[in-house]
C-alpha cells in the first residue's frame, strides 16, 4: 500500500497534540477550530508548552570512524587468520579485502549521517558481506591467486561481526528515538476503502504508522473490530468535513490524517481538507492505489494543475540486469566451491539412508516458460511421483500447487534436509548455467504452469529463483495468492540492492525454518 506524503505547513509557537504544530493562538485561526479543539481537550491529550530553541550539539565523530573500524576490524583478524593458515602474503590480502569492505560499505551509503540516513542494520551488513565475498572471488579468478577460499571466508568473517556490532551501537540513539516517534493515524474514507488500509497496515509491523481512529465516509459499519470512530462524513462535501476530521485528530491525539480516496471523496474535496489540516497544524497523506509499484519507481510530477504519477517500467534490461547476472553466476560458482564438503556428505547419508538416486531431477518452467531440469537432493521415497496422484485428495493448498505438511513420501533425512532448506543447494548448478538466479519466483512445474491465468504467467517474465520473497516469508504457510502476489511484486520492482536484502534475509528464514516441509 503506496501512499503520498503532504508535508504539514511550518507554523510557529505551541506544540499541540503529540507534537503537531499549532498557531500561537486561537485568534489567528478558524474560530470553529478553536471551539473544537477546547470541546476535544482531554487529560490524555495534554498539550506541551512551547517548545525549547533547539540546542547546537557537538558533532559525533563516530561517522568519520566508522570506515576506519570497519577496515580494521576485518583486515586485523583477515591478517591473522591468513597468517595462521601459512597463506601466501597475508599482509597484502587482508589489507585489499579491508579496503575492499570499506569502500563497499561507502558506497551503499552505510557512513552516512543525519536523520534519513540508512545504515541498514545487522541484514544490510550481511548483505554487503555477501556482495564482498563475490568481489573476492572474482579477484581470486581474475588474479590466479593461491590464497585457499575457504580460508578467505573463514578470515573475512570476523569483519561482518564487528561491522554489525559497530553499526549497532553507532546507530541505537537514533534507534530509539525513531520508535519513540511512531505516527499516529486517523484514516478518512468509504468504509471499503477504510476497511482494506486498516488491515494493510495491521497486517504488518515494520512501519512506523499506529491506526488509532477512523473516520468513514458516508454510511454503513466497519467491518474491523477494535477502531475507533470518533464521527463519520457525509456522503456530499459538507461544511463540516474540516471539523469533524479536526475533533477525531484531537480526541485521539492523532498527527498524521491518512485519507483513502473514493468516489465520495473527489479531488476538490480532499483540497478544502488539506487547508483545513494544515492549517490546524495536522499532516495529511493520501493513500495510493498503487500497492504493487516500489516507492523508488514512482516520480511526482505536475502539469497543468494536475499531479501525475510517473511508473518508470520494471528492470528487464540494462546494466542492474548484467550486474545480477555476474552476482548470480560468481555466487553460484563460489557457494558450489565453499559448500563441496557439505554437499559430499549430504550426497553420502541419502545414500547410505534410503535407496533411490541421490539427486532428483525435474523439469520445471524457466524465464518466458522455457522448461529446463532442475537439480534438487532427493527428500522422497524413489516412487514418490507415482504416489503423487494418491495423496491428490491430501492436498493442504490451494492452486495449482500441492503440499502436505506431513506427506508420508519424504524420508527421515529429507525431513531435516527440507527444514533446513539444504535439498535446495543443487540448484546453485543451475544458477551457473543460467536456467535460475540467485533471487526469484519459484521454479513451476509444467502442469502447474499450464493452469496460470494472464496474472499468474507474468511470474515467467524474469528466471526463478533459489530464494525470493516467497522464501522469507513463510513458504509453505504462504496460501496460493498470497505467493502469486509476492512473486508479480518482485517481477515489477526487483533490482540489486533488494536482490542482496533478499539473500541476507534468507539466512534468517532458513534458521527459523517456519513455512519449511
Amino acid at each position: 500500500m503506496g501512499h503520498v506524503e503532504i508535508p504539514d505547513t511550518d507554523l510557529s509557537g505551541p506544540v499541540g497534540l503529540r507534537g503537531a504544530p499549532r498557531p500561537r493562538t486561537a485568534d489567528s485561526r478558524n474560530r470553529t477550530t478553536a471551539a473544537l479543539e477546547r470541546q476535544f481537550r482531554a487529560p490524555t491529550a495534554r498539550r506541551a508548552g512551547a517548545g525549547r530553541a533547539p540546542v547546537r550539539r557537538r558533532r559525533v565523530p563516530g561517522p568519520a570512524l566508522a570506515p576506519l573500524t570497519d577496515l580494521l576490524g576485518l583486515a586485523g583478524p583477515a591478517w591473522l587468520v591468513l597468517r595462521a593458515g601459512g597463506e601466501p602474503r597475508p599482509m597484502v590480502a587482508a589489507a585489499v579485502a579491508g579496503v575492499l569492505w570499506a569502500g563497499l560499505r561507502a558506497a551503499r551509503g552505510r557512513y552516512a549521517a543525519g536523520p534519513g540516513a540508512e545504515t541498514g542494520g545487522a541484514v544490510g551488513a550481511l548483505g554487503d558481506w555477501l556482495v564482498l565475498i563475490g568481489l573476492l572471488a572474482v579477484l581470486h579468478t581474475a588474479a590466479g591467486n593461491p590464497v585457499n577460499p575457504a580460508a578467505a571466508v573463514v578470515a573475512v568473517a570476523p569483519g561482518l561481526l564487528v561491522a554489525t556490532a559497530a553499526t549497532g551501537l553507532r546507530t541505537w540513539p537514533r534507534s530509539a528515538r525513531r520508535g519513540r516517534r511512531a505516527r499516529r493515524v486517523l484514516l478518512v474514507g468509504e468504509v471499503s476503502c477504510v476497511d482494506r488500509a486498516a488491515e494493510l497496515l495491521a497486517s504488518r509491523t515494520d512501519h512506523d504508522y499506529r491506526l488509532v481512529a477512523a473516520v468513514p465516509v458516508g454510511p454503513g459499519p466497519l467491518e474491523l473490530d477494535g477502531v475507533q470512530v470518533p464521527g463519520r462524513l457525509a456522503s456530499r462535501p459538507a461544511d463540516d468535513d474540516v471539523t469533524t476530521v479536526l475533533g477525531g485528530v484531537y480526541a485521539h491525539a492523532a498527527d498524521l490524517v491518512l485519507v483513502a480516496p473514493g468516489p465520495r471523496m473527489t479531488g476538490d474535496r480532499l483540497r478544502r481538507l488539506g487547508w483545513g489540516l494544515h492549517d490546524g497544524g495536522v499532516a495529511l497523506s493520501v493513500v495510493s492505489e498503487l500497492s504493487g509499484v516500489a516507492a523508488g519507481r514512482v516520480r511526482p510530477v505536475t502539469a497543468a494543475g494536475l499531479t501525475l504519477l510517473h511508473i518508470a517500467p520494471p528492470l528487464r534490461g540494462g546494466p542492474q540486469a548484467v550486474v545480477k547476472n555476474v552476482l548470480d553466476r560468481t555466487g553460484a560458482l563460489f557457494g558450489l566451491l565453499v559448500l563441496a564438503p557439505l554437499l559430499l556428505a549430504v550426497a553420502l547419508g541419502i545414500r547410505l539412508s534410503s535407496r533411490g538416486p541421490v539427486f532428483h531431477r525435474q523439469v520445471r518452467q524457466g524465464r518466458h516458460n522455457r522448461p529446463f531440469t532442475m537439480w534438487k537432493f532427493r527428500t522422497m521415497v524413489a516412487d514418490a511421483e507415482q504416489l503423487k496422484a494418491r495423496l491428490a485428495v491430501a492436498n493442504e493448498v490451494d492452486g495449482p500447487l500441492f503440499k502436505m505438511r506431513r506427506d508420508p513420501r519424504v524420508t527421515p533425512v529429507g525431513r531435516v534436509l527440507r527444514r533446513t532448506s539444504i535439498d535446495e543447494l543443487p540448484q546453485l548448478v543451475n544458477v551457473l548455467l543460467g536456467h535460475m538466479s540467485l533471487v526469484g519466483p519459484r521454479p513451476p512445474l509444467p502442469e502447474e504452469a499450464a493452469r496460470y491465468d494472464e496474472r499468474e504467467h507474468r511470474r515467467l517474465a524474469v528466471k526463478p529463483g533459489l530464494t525470493g520473497l516467497w522464501q522469507v516469508s513463510g513458504r509453505s504457510d504462504l496460501s496460493w495468492q498470497e505467493t502469486v502476489s509476492l512473486d508479480l511484486w518482485y517481477v515489477d520492482n526487483w533490482s540489486v540492492a533488494a536482490d542482496l536484502g533478499l539473500l541476507a534475509r534468507t539466512v534468517r528464514a532458513v534458521a527459523d525454518g517456519r513455512g519449511a516441509y
